[in-house]
């Protein structure tokens, strides 16, 4: 008996750059489905992760309910980075995979749920301490010198960026001297354990040795 599956689609904003557009969601899904069942339908929302009222969303649910299907997203992150929505969804009786992690199981999702949480709080407490910074080194926000605006902004980025490397690096010299070496590794290691980059991104070989090399110039 074939399995059943409802996608379903989000992205931000009409210009998702993210490079995770619905082209490239739907394309993944439909990868995935690929001989492993039947693609019942597709929903797609425009709405902001932290919005847990999504019409859509609703749709694809209670449709999975009636056919006993199951809800097929791309990515985890998707969904929300809220964790009250995610264990809310995990506990519906709504069963559900993301590509991007097809073998979490419900106890591996709750842990997700709190790490997708605590990185948009990131998020927004790095946006919080930029605009305080540049307050502190005297740019009024919206002033007629944006020049010297942008000078404190990338001053307070840079630092915030040498403060997440600081803390992260005794955990890639953990993983590194456990005998994963290579740019790859690390990067796979980083994302198994919820890390995510100052972006708030999965780790790539690039970001690794972006971090590798802002830490040697800093003599760590």
């Amino acid at each position: 008996m074939k399995r059943l599956f409802v996608a379903y689609y989000r992205v931000s904003t009409n210009k998702q750059t993210d490079g995770y557009g619905m082209d490239a969601q739907r394309h993944a899904v439909k990868e995935f489905v690929k001989d492993k069942g039947e693609l019942l339908a597709e929903y797609e929302e425009v709405e902001s992760g932290a919005n847990c009222d999504r019409e859509q969303l609703a749709k694809a649910i209670a449709l999975c309910r009636k056919r006993k299907a199951t809800l097929l997203i791309a990515k985890l992150d998707r969904l929300a980075r809220n964790a009250a929505f995610l264990l809310n969804l995990r506990d519906s009786g709504c069963d559900f995979l993301a590509v991007d992690m097809a073998g979490l199981d419900r106890f591996g999702v709750g842990i997700m749920a709190l790490v997708a949480e605590r990185e948009r709080e990131l998020i927004g407490e790095r946006t919080r301490q930029g605009l305080a910074a540049a307050r502190r080194q005297g740019v009024r926000l919206g002033n007629p010198n944006p020049a010297n605006a942008l000078k404190c902004a990338l001053r307070a980025i840079s630092a915030g960026a040498d403060r997440y490397c600081e803390n992260i690096l005794p955990v890639v010299r953990q993983v590194q001297g456990a005998g994963v070496v290579t740019l790859q590794g690390i990067a796979d290691v980083l994302n198994v354990r919820g890390f995510t980059s100052p972006r708030g991104s999965q780790f790539t070989p690039q970001t690794v040795r972006n971090l590798l090399a802002r830490a040697a110039r800093a003599g760590g």
